[in-house]
């Protein structure tokens, strides 16, 4: 007995998987957006029967990570497996029950029944023409017909197959036009059934048990690798003695295949897909290699390129809301390895590959203002924003927007990631200084000394302020260091330098008044072997 209710339960879960699936669509709610990555929370609603039962979700992204796939079920179901695939059609059975699918289905078997009808025409035209042509041999090889009865026949038998070939000509083109109609209805089959969402391939199929018919609430997450953001900024300034409005921003964006609509959006500095094995050191052994030439500017001057803004003739993207109300509609949770931004604005976020600004707050920064300038590299004054204590802010590197004195000068990068105890914000180049570096010529020279050469160089850094107030400014130069024995410097002159005798960087910390010029020299002597040629000097 025990036997036959085994045998009679095995064949009813048969039965039961044997039926058609389940369609079901999904609806994005929540979205975290990590920087390289996203986890999308979506829900469904479906009516089930008691027993064994195939769900197909639709609207899901179209690459995810399977194994990062949770089914949120009442108590009541159990779900016994969960499949992802892009190639429903293909791999499982199509819903033909759909009423697009069978519009385009009834529309195809009637324009296979038009064509059906066109090649007969052609058929039986093209018999007809052979008829005629056998006849035509029959009549020449029949010398009793008069000139008058052939000519007639000649012409009946020219204008009649004229009409045939032109008739079949009609009939071509009208079976090449149905094939071409033919062609399109497969593929409005194609994606109606791959591509039921319009955009997601995306399936997910689940096999579940259903212990008590009736309405069932699915919530699906999953990881996927095809969305991202990242920070940028717009800075604000009036003038040298207020302080920064800075609108934090982030740029989103996802490919996934379904469109976000009115979700729920957090954005977090973390990175889901970075390795989290701890690095363990292995014995460092030294050994020889090819010597490295550098050229260029040095270490100091790199550092100057990117404290530099870089000006371009972008717009600045208009808020998406009043700036006093962004900040009260986020929330900032600082954890021990990120941050996340929780935005309880709804956002439409399309899967168009396009990045989609999204305001998060806004953040007045106390800032002290200074000008600084390194000539040997740029001849230009950069207005610098020093920020204290700003880890408080959570910033994380981005581009951003300056606006000084409400226009636009330009772009600049935010790093907060250094040691330095202030934060140094580029606020743009500034015209009304000028600035000079001037090789003094008698000054300046090359000698000759048994097998050594000696060069002197000189320079007048000349550097006036021509606005209607008074400024301070840092600026900075360099004299070259030795790496190798041979080649000795010598500081001829500083004018009162502060000197960082490691790097070579002197420092002057000047007050200018309105209309004030005023004038460093430098002087430096390098003297190497006279046989020996030093490619950056």
């Amino acid at each position: 007995m025990k036997k036959i209710l085994l045998i009679l339960t095995l064949f009813t879960s048969v039965i039961a998987l044997a039926q058609k699936p389940i369609f079901t669509s999904a609806k994005v709610n929540a979205a975290t957006v990590y920087t390289n990555g996203a986890e999308l929370s979506q829900s469904t609603s479906l009516t089930l029967p008691k027993g064994t039962s195939e769900i197909v979700i639709k609207n899901v992204a179209d690459y995810l990570n399977e194994n990062t796939v949770q089914i949120g079920a009442p108590s009541s179901l159990t779900v016994l497996s969960v499949q992802f695939t892009q190639n429903y059609i293909s791999e499982y059975e199509i819903d033909e029950s759909n009423p697009t699918i069978k519009k385009v289905r009834d529309s195809i078997t009637l324009v296979k029944k038009e064509i059906e009808k066109v090649q007969i025409e052609k058929i039986s035209h093209s018999k007809t023409i052979e008829l005629l042509d056998k006849n035509q041999q029959v009549a020449g090889q029949n010398s009793g017909l008069s000139v008058t009865e052939l000519m007639k026949l000649v012409d009946y038998y020219k204008a009649k197959r004229t009409e045939l070939n032109n008739a079949i000509t009609v009939f071509q083109e009208k079976e090449n036009k149905l094939n071409e109609k033919l062609a399109k209805l497969n593929s409005k089959l194609e994606i109606n059934t791959k591509n039921e969402e319009k955009t997601s391939r995306g399936k997910l199929i689940l096999q579940v048990m259903n212990e008590v018919a009736g309405n069932v609430n699915l919530d699906i997450k999953y990881m996927t690798n095809i969305a991202s953001w990242q920070p940028f900024y717009d800075l604000r300034a009036e003038n040298i003695k207020e302080p920064i409005n800075m609108m934090y921003k982030a740029k989103v964006i996802q490919n996934t295949g379904i469109d976000w609509k009115k979700v729920k959006l957090t954005l977090s500095s973390g990175n889901p897909n970075q390795n989290n094995e701890a690095p363990i050191l292995q014995a460092w052994f030294l050994r020889y290699g090819n010597p490295m030439v550098a050229y260029g500017y040095s270490n100091q001057n790199a550092t100057m390129n990117r404290i530099q803004g870089k000006v371009s003739g972008l717009k600045v993207q208009a808020d998406e809301m009043e700036d006093s109300t962004i900040s009260n509609y986020t929330t900032v949770n600082e954890n021990q390895l990120n941050v996340s931004f929780d935005i309880d604005i709804p956002y439409d976020i399309l899967s168009n590959g396009k990045a989609h600004s999204v305001a998060l707050k806004e953040i007045k920064l106390p800032a002290s203002y200074r000008y600084y300038a390194v000539p040997r590299v740029e001849k230009e004054a950069f207005l610098l924003a020093q920020i204290n204590d700003y880890s408080k802010f959570n910033l994380l590197p981005g581009e951003a927007n300056i606006i000084f004195e409400g226009m636009y000068v330009g772009k600049t990068f935010i790093n907060p990631n250094q040691t330095a105890d202030t934060l140094s914000l580029s606020m743009g180049r500034d015209k009304k200084i000028s600035i000079k570096r001037e090789k003094v010529t008698d000054k300046s020279g090359t000698k000759f000394l048994s097998s050594y050469k000696e060069q002197t160089f000189t320079y007048d850094i000349t550097v006036r302020n021509n606005k209607k107030e008074a400024i301070e400014m840092l600026l900075k130069d360099q004299y070259p260091i030795s790496t190798d024995k041979e080649i000795t410097i010598e500081v001829l002159e500083k004018d009162k330098a502060k000197v960082n005798e490691e790097t070579g960087v002197m420092t002057w910390e000047l007050k200018l008044a309105p209309n004030e010029t005023k004038k460093i020299r430098i002087s430096y002597k390098v003297r190497y072997p006279k046989d020996k040629i030093i490619d950056n000097l």
